[in-house]
């Protein structure tokens, strides 16, 4: 069955839908950031123009009629700004210039024109919490004297210990190794420490600096005059640290506590950084067309990232529990349910996402056979591989299941092709910084952000009009271009299509939740939208299907008839449907 034949009735059977108490979600208002599909770019995987093997903003623009014609609302452009690349773009030396390698400002200005023609907005991806050490602010820091004001811009301190030969305090790094980089003073003498929760080319801000704040301030009305529709904010949970700076001992990348990283990190979710947000909504509000703010804030229980979308703050908030949930009925029914809850009592959409730049696509941490020797890290060609055809099917079953829920929806480029990461990346090409700062004993994230394939034009799959490539594609997708998807009716491409298509027209993003009475041992999962059931088959045998239309599936397999005359209809195991209950 092809997913364009699969709007056919299914036949009355003996299992009902009950339902449980329901589960409201958002609002039903207008706002087009409630119900919004928001599709992430990473520029440097893109498309590239210049056949240096590195995606630009002409590239997108080029191509941006392909994204727009998925159905979604709003792109959101990881970093192009002036950079070293140290961290692919999220080291940056100038908020207010493009890097040369993306392109120029009137580039910029281009992308702009032509999303607004095609009737899509660009959030811009915002990096408040460090730049580069090549930034002019932090240049004019290291070459003034201590106790100056130039240094106020940043987090310098004393060592401890005898000549101050230690850091002054424990952090580590989120890429690993310590937090902390001493400096050699004006003078030639060893001096002060400088704090980088990341790479030690990434010096954090002060943010208990005013200046600090004026400067993003402006920096954000530099953009949104450009026309841009609002900012992802990176690490936006960390702006400001705990009063003294003291010692903690847990990971910075949570990987330690996964059921609650940072809950206790004196260098995350300090009250404070509340008052940022409020002043930066208050800004994108003088603006017209809702520009908007969504935060990239890892902070746990999923109640306290409810925080940052209080009315007068941010608009979305990414749901990372919600991504870092396995397959797992009664796991993602809890944080689902606890989302919706939490985000609702403050009158937000919970925004919903299973892939981006930073972690490994859902289609291949879904087909993983063994656990990952490195919890939060991409596969490598000494670990096991991934079951692809697995990973795929449960991928577009997650993706199905996803898009019918409340709020909103976050896709990272490629997945709407089935693209898993390049688990077979050679270490040679690794540029990830977390690979260099831990010895190789982290992969990093190079796996997830391989550039993308468009058609066969080219050995780069048509990324690129030149062989070149910055990561190399894996073999097998040169059979999942664009090109070689578009024409095919159960292809990734056009089931992404539909989805997304019959997600607008039935409000599903609007929608209320209401839970469906599990009758199958924990094997189905499912819930009414606005008149549609969604259902996702977790376990390993087939699962029957109350009576109802069905209005997509997640493949062609996804159905079966039961019995020998084909009387009902199951749903397979790693397979979603949504479909509309027929009449009682």
């Amino acid at each position: 069955m092809s997913q364009t034949e699969q709007r056919t009735a299914i036949p009355q059977h003996n299992i009902e839908a009950r339902f449980e108490e329901p589960t409201h979600g958002p609002s039903t208002s207008s706002e087009w950031w409630r119900r919004s599909v928001i599709y992430q770019i990473y520029p440097r995987s893109f498309r590239d123009t210049t056949g240096n093997g590195i995606g630009d903003l002409p590239g997108i623009t080029a191509e941006l009629h392909h994204i727009a014609a998925l159905g979604v609302d709003a792109i959101w452009l990881s970093p192009f700004f002036a950079s070293p690349q140290k961290d692919a773009g999220y080291d940056v030396s100038d908020y207010r210039a493009v890097d040369p390698i993306f392109g120029t400002l009137e580039d910029f200005d281009a992308l702009i024109a032509e999303a607004n023609r095609l009737g899509v907005k660009i959030l811009v991806d915002l990096v408040p919490n460090h730049c580069s050490n090549e930034h002019a602010l932090f240049v004019e820091a290291l070459a003034s004297p201590k106790g100056s004001s130039a240094r106020e811009h940043f987090i310098f301190r004393d060592g401890r210990g005898v000549d101050c030969q230690l850091p002054p305090n424990n952090w580590q790094s989120h890429f690993g190794g310590p937090a902390w980089t001493r400096i050699t003073e004006p003078d030639g003498t060893p001096g002060q420490y400088y704090l980088h929760l990341f790479d030690s080319a990434q010096p954090d801000f002060n943010w208990d600096n005013p200046a600090v704040g004026d400067e993003f301030e402006s920096v954000l009305r530099f953009w949104l005059d450009r026309g841009a529709g609002g900012f992802r904010v990176d690490v936006a949970h960390a702006l400001i640290k705990a009063s003294g700076l003291p010692d903690w001992d847990g990971r910075a990348d949570g990987a330690d506590s996964p059921g609650y990283p940072f809950a206790d990190a004196p260098m995350f979710g300090q009250p404070a950084v509340h008052e940022v947000y409020r002043r930066w909504r208050s800004i994108c509000e003088e603006y017209e067309g809702e520009r908007v703010l969504c935060a990239e804030a890892n902070v746990h229980p999923i109640e306290s990232m409810a925080d940052w979308v209080r009315p007068d703050e941010m608009h979305q908030s990414f749901n990372f529990p919600f991504l870092h949930t396995g397959w797992d009925h009664a796991a993602l029914k809890a944080i689902i349910t606890r989302s919706l809850k939490a985000f609702g009592a403050v009158n937000a959409p919970s925004t919903w996402v299973l892939s981006n730049h930073d972690v490994p696509r859902h289609a291949t941490r879904l087909g993983a056979t063994a656990p990952s020797p490195r919890p939060g890290d991409g596969l490598g060609p000494q670990d096991e591989q991934p079951d692809i055809v697995l990973g795929l099917a449960r991928a577009r079953a997650a993706t199905l299941f996803m898009l019918g829920l409340p709020g909103g929806a976050y896709l990272y480029q490629g997945e709407e092709l089935g693209l898993g990461d390049n688990t077979m990346l050679p270490n040679e090409h690794r540029q990830d910084p977390s690979y260099a700062r831990t010895n190789g004993e982290r992969l990093g994230r190079d796996g997830c952000r391989v550039p993308l394939p468009w058609d066969d034009s080219s050995s780069s799959l048509g990324f690129s009009d030149s062989a070149a490539s910055w990561l190399p594609q894996p073999a097998e997708w040169a059979k999942l271009t664009r090109q070689a998807q578009e024409t095919d009716p159960d292809s990734t491409l056009n089931f992404y299509r539909n989805a997304l298509a019959l997600r607008s027209s039935s409000q599903l993003g609007l929608g209320n939740l209401n839970w469906l009475e599990d009758t199958t041992n924990g094997q189905l999962l499912g819930f009414e939208n606005t008149g549609v059931m969604v259902a996702l088959n977790l376990g390993v045998e087939p699962v029957a299907l109350p009576a109802g239309e069905v209005l997509l599936a997640s493949s062609s397999e996804a159905l079966s008839p039961a019995g020998p005359e084909g009387s009902a209809v199951l749903l397979n195991p790693n397979a979603a449907v949504w479909l509309r209950r027929a009449s009682s």
